[in-house]
């Protein structure tokens, strides 16, 4: 058992890290079950939105993520699941709406004069030459 009151407090939260951490592992693991049982845009979507969360809790590095995700893909289009698209699709602008690009404000002008640049002294050999 920790003395000190840091290593109390640390040990408490490695307990609350380490049981969110067991949950999200349990929702990964059971939305993948769910997925290889049924497999459906629904269904790949849910698992692929578990792993983007756990990538952003700090649980599973990005690429790990991006890999498991890749084979789910190979999984599902042998299954012949269809993949929704997921980007949506930005309205285009109607004619009669069409808006003037903002325009930046000026920049100020500074008062002060610059300094001219200090000349380098000429070296030997182009002063004899």
């Amino acid at each position: 058992m920790p003395i000190i009151k840091s290593a109390k407090k640390a040990a408490r939260q490695s307990v609350k890290r380490r049981n969110n951490n067991q949950q999200i592992k349990k929702t990964i693991r059971a939305a993948l079950k769910e997925f290889h049982a049924n497999p459906t845009a629904d269904t790949m979507k849910k698992i692929q939105s578990e792993y983007d969360k756990a990538v952003k809790k700090g649980l599973l590095k990005k690429n790990t993520a991006s890999r498991r995700k890749a084979k789910l893909a190979i999984f599902a289009k042998a299954a012949g699941v269809k993949a929704t698209a997921t980007a949506k699709k930005a309205a285009a602008p109607k004619a009669t709406e069409a808006k003037a690009p903002a325009k930046k404000p000026a920049a100020k002008k500074t008062t002060a004069a610059k300094k001219p640049a200090a000349k380098k002294p000429a070296t030997k050999k182009a002063a004899e030459k």
